[in-house]
């Protein structure tokens, strides 16, 4: 080989390492979770722990947990217009169902805060139903559309 295809080969196996590690670069960024991830991890954890303090009729601890899960974390300002702007005319059903579990986690408190078990189940229920309902109109086309398929 001489020194002339010696450099050529040299170029461009430098355009493709450089190619490849900004493809790699680009897919790195495309995967990394959105904080809304974050958001629902932590929604999971709390209402596991108010299932527990359910079965022990911890009502102090559910009455502690149920404003976590109605006021829970927002995605930043920017994230969230990527999601809605994904919504188009879905964002009212999206935000409907948000508000469904932040209207029942409130009554879960106020259950709560009275001793009042049953009612205590049924707005948790109505948090459970909220969550499901969103979950089956909307996560798997989300994770299709923000990670790509899986």
């Amino acid at each position: 080989m001489n020194k002339s295809q010696f450099l050529s080969v040299s170029v461009m196996a430098m355009i493709l390492l450089t190619a490849a590690a900004t493809l790699h670069a680009e897919t790195e960024e495309a995967i990394e979770p959105l904080v809304l991830q974050g958001v629902m991890q932590q929604l999971g954890r709390d209402m596991q722990a108010v299932t527990g303090a359910i079965a022990t009729e911890n009502w102090s601890t559910v009455a502690e947990l149920a404003p976590k899960i109605a006021r829970h974390a927002q995605p930043p300002m920017m994230e969230k217009l990527r999601i809605l702007s994904w919504l188009g005319s879905d964002a009212g059903k999206f935000r409907g169902f948000d508000g469904d579990v932040h209207d029942a986690a409130m009554a879960m408190r106020e259950a709560a805060m009275r001793g009042k078990g049953q009612a205590v189940i049924s707005a948790f229920s109505e948090v459970q139903l909220s969550c499901l309902g969103c979950h089956l109109n909307f996560r798997e086309p989300f994770i299709k559309h923000f990670y790509g398929p899986r």
